[in-house]
Order: structure tokens, then C-alpha cells, then sequence
């Protein structure tokens, strides 16, 4: 069973890493999302959950305005051959969230390891990392540092690539 958005925000602070939590209407679209620009500062995230023909899955986390070209991007992943988005049910079985809800922090029901983090080096310029906490109704602010050690304290050594254009 996926953790909760609750037990996300306690694993967090067990780690000892600060987050700022905003709660906010359901957000589905990087577009309905910029509302907020005004009020939570720092880098805010686009996801993409995809997947290559040997069905290896990787989390691509972007800027929300970064350009991604998913003709192109296995070459700069390591992907074997082209890749695709990633099904419903197959978003659900590895990161336990929803289509609409992608997060990075969703690696932390990933317990088998099977998705390969990817940051892009544009995103991790920023000093604030902004990411859904397994659900569209809230943002979680995090530190870069402290989210490259939440990655590496569930077993997800993020690869830190320029993936944008």
C-alpha cells in the first residue's frame, strides 16, 4: 500500500529535513498551477513518468517551463531505445500516485528500486524545490540539498542531467 501524503511529511522530518507545506485546490496542469507563483517561491516541478521498450521506468523531474524532447531524451538518460509515457497502473505500482499527482517525492513507495530519478541541471539551480506530496492538493517546498538527501535516504541516487532544451 502507498504511503500517505501524512507519512511522506513525517519521513521527511525524521530525516531532519524542513519543508514549507501549502495547501491549495486540486492542481492538474502545470498552467493551473501557476496561480500560485505569487505565493511559493523557489523552482516549482514538471514530471514525467516514462518508460523504454525493456520497460525500465525513470521520473524525469523538469522546471515547469522546461522543454523536453522525448524523441531525444533516452539518449541523454540511458534508456534502451525510445521511451514513453508510463501507463496509469503502472504510475500507481511504482510511485503509488495518480496521474496528475507525479512527484518526485513519489519514489518513496519505490521500495524495489525500479525507477531511475532524473533532475534536470536547470531545475537544481534553484535554491528551493517545489513538488506535489503524493497528491495535487498541496505543494511542498524543500531545499535542493535536502532533496538530494531525501532521494539518497530511500535508495534513489538521483542522475543530475541537463535534460531541457
Amino acid at each position: 500500500m502507498p504511503k500517505t501524503p501524512e507519512e511522506l511529511l513525517s519521513h521527511l522530518a525524521k530525516l531532519g529535513l524542513e519543508v514549507a507545506h501549502h495547501e491549495h485546490p486540486p492542481l492538474f496542469t502545470v498552467e493551473e498551477s501557476r496561480s500560485l507563483r505569487g505565493t511559493i517561491p523557489g523552482g516549482h516541478t514538471k514530471n514525467l513518468f516514462l518508460k523504454d521498450k525493456k520497460k525500465n521506468f525513470y521520473l524525469v523531474t523538469v522546471d515547469e517551463d522546461a522543454e523536453v524532447d522525448l524523441k531525444t531524451i533516452h539518449t541523454i538518460i540511458g534508456a534502451s531505445g525510445r521511451v514513453s509515457f508510463g501507463k496509469p497502473d503502472e504510475l500507481m505500482e511504482s510511485l503509488g500516485v495518480q496521474p496528475g499527482a507525479v512527484t518526485v517525492f513519489g519514489v518513496i513507495n519505490d521500495t524495489q528500486r525500479k525507477v531511475t530519478v532524473v533532475l534536470d541541471e536547470t531545475l537544481m539551480e534553484n535554491d528551493i524545490i517545489n513538488g506535489h506530496p503524493l497528491h495535487n492538493e498541496a505543494t511542498i517546498s524543500i531545499g535542493k540539498a535536502d532533496l538530494l538527501s531525501f532521494l539518497q535516504a530511500v535508495g534513489h541516487e538521483p542522475l543530475v542531467l541537463k535534460v531541457s532544451q
